[in-house]
């Protein structure tokens, strides 16, 4: 509760406490129109995702953060510890030292990712599946979180692949993440394949590493086709995947951001709403589900 003003060197009167309270009635009646505001937003949301034929969803790392996951761009994250610089592609593919410090900072990232569980919004997101209302996820993450949800292996693309399988660069043998880790354990400082003995690297996208073809493909395939696209926990600035909101817009759908932060893109978006990912997604499927009942 605020102190009551009073004038300096008087006495606090009837029309101080008048005036005193039609302030704080306009401070409460704002805070109630914002609120009402937001319900209306996702009231309009699950609408437009109860009647839309193809829905695409788009995840960023705000959705890993939910889930306990570092930012490792932010400050005292990894690139705090580490320079990007020496983690480039070419480097790695180049030199040894380069292959081993990567596998260190590689390792680091690995274990908050691997102890991490989906939250309420990649459970949403998996449940709209279930529900017959997800045409795909297209995700920026390399966590693997809405495989854990529940969603379908083909429905998730992975734009910068995933930190849960290890490929060797030659002959493009996949390995389970934490066999090459337990090597790792054991004293191994840089793992290779066992059938040809080629580099083993996480299947992640690397500073200077082409984007995965078929899966970039993939996304501006469904972003174009779709008629509802909803951005969730991304700040649409690392390209190209944040190009994929506006194959969306220019091919007729609806756009939908739902960030922390502003983005480039919320002035072109049908909706934007201004809130954590979890208990927003969560409040959208309760109105999607009500018509499923």
């Amino acid at each position: 509760m605020p102190s009551l003003p009073c004038k300096l060197g008087g006495t606090y009167d009837i029309e101080d406490q008048k005036k005193h309270h039609r302030e704080m009635g306009r401070l409460g009646n704002g805070v109630k129109k914002k609120e009402n505001d937001m319900e209306e937003k996702i009231r309009q949301v699950a609408q437009w995702i109860i009647h839309a034929k193809r829905t695409v969803i788009f995840g960023g790392a705000g959705l890993s953060t939910e889930s306990g996951i570092p930012d490792f761009r932010s400050p005292g994250g990894v690139w705090d510890r580490y320079d990007p610089e020496d983690f480039y592609f070419q480097k790695f593919i180049a030199s040894e030292a380069s292959r081993e410090k990567y596998w260190q900072m590689a390792t680091e990232m690995f274990e908050p990712m691997k102890k991490a569980q989906p939250n309420p919004a990649h459970l949403a997101i998996a449940e709209l599946e279930r529900l017959g209302k997800l045409d795909c996820v297209i995700t920026q993450n390399i966590d693997g979180l809405h495989h854990k949800a529940g969603n379908s292996e083909e429905r998730i693309i992975e734009l910068h692949g995933t930190a849960m399988h290890v490929t060797c660069l030659n002959c493009k043998k996949r390995y389970d993440r934490d066999e090459i880790q337990e090597r790792l354990r054991k004293g191994t400082k840089i793992p290779y394949c066992d059938d040809c003995g080629g580099p083993l690297k996480p299947a992640t996208i690397s500073f200077g590493q082409s984007m995965p073809e078929k899966e970039t493909q993939e996304a501006y395939h469904r972003s174009s086709t779709c008629d509802l696209f909803i951005v969730i926990g991304s700040s649409l600035v690392v390209q190209p995947a944040a190009s994929m909101p506006l194959v969306a817009k220019r091919n007729g759908a609806k756009l939908v951001i739902i960030n922390r932060d502003p983005t480039p893109y919320d002035e072109m978006a049908d909706i934007v709403i201004h809130s954590q990912a979890g208990s927003t997604m969560s409040n959208i499927l309760k109105y999607v589900k009500q018509e499923f009942r």
